[in-house]
């Protein structure tokens, strides 16, 4: 009865960790010069002219179809060279600390991002698409296209918010906010 009573508990155990486990798997990833040598573009629409190219497993190809009558893609992304996560933040060009949830970060504790890309083309298993923000070799997670009737509202809070924050002063981020907002490098500013 007693070793009855182990396995049942043993059971329950691995039920529940296998119940709150996430798991997520790359379709691909992400095509680029940008690396974190050299920086990277802020905000996919920031840098319109940049261009780089999601290069899905082959297996995906069939999920592309009728995709290309949209212009614009949600990319999600895996923040693979991400360095951990803090609870506040002090965005670029910011003198002010914000909860990490109030900004764009890309050190979560899920490393997960979202760009908004134009899609320039497709061939076979890569598209094609300009104002780019991620890192050659970025895992991709999904994509979906934008949809403007339901992915944008106009909002005066928001769009206070944002200026207040400063979220978009640095349109590039370059080698020191490379080392301090993805790797989590210690950086003093005017040395």
């Amino acid at each position: 009865m007693k070793k009855l009573f182990s396995i049942l508990i043993i059971s329950i155990f691995l039920y529940s960790c296998n119940k709150n486990r996430i798991e997520y798997k790359p379709i691909g990833y992400f095509s680029s010069k940008y690396t974190l040598k050299t920086g990277a573009p802020r905000q996919s629409i920031l840098k319109p002219n940049t261009k780089g190219i999601i290069i899905l497993d082959t297996i995906y190809v069939k999920a592309l179809f009728e995709l290309d009558e949209f212009e614009y893609i949600w990319v999600i992304a895996d923040f693979n060279q991400e360095n951990g996560w803090e609870t506040t933040v002090t965005p670029p060009e910011s003198h002010h600390k914000y909860g990490l949830f109030a900004t764009r970060s890309p050190r979560r504790p899920n490393p997960i991002g979202l760009s908004l890309m134009k899609m320039d083309s497709i061939i076979g298993n890569k598209i094609y698409v300009s104002g780019v923000d991620l890192f050659d070799k970025t895992p991709i997670l999904d994509i979906k296209p934008f949809l403007p009737s339901v992915d944008y509202v106009h909002s005066e809070k928001n769009i206070f918010a944002e200026k207040y924050l400063g979220h978009h002063d640095e349109d590039f981020i370059t080698d020191s906010l490379v080392k301090e907002f993805i790797l989590g490098e210690k950086y003093t500013y005017g040395k």
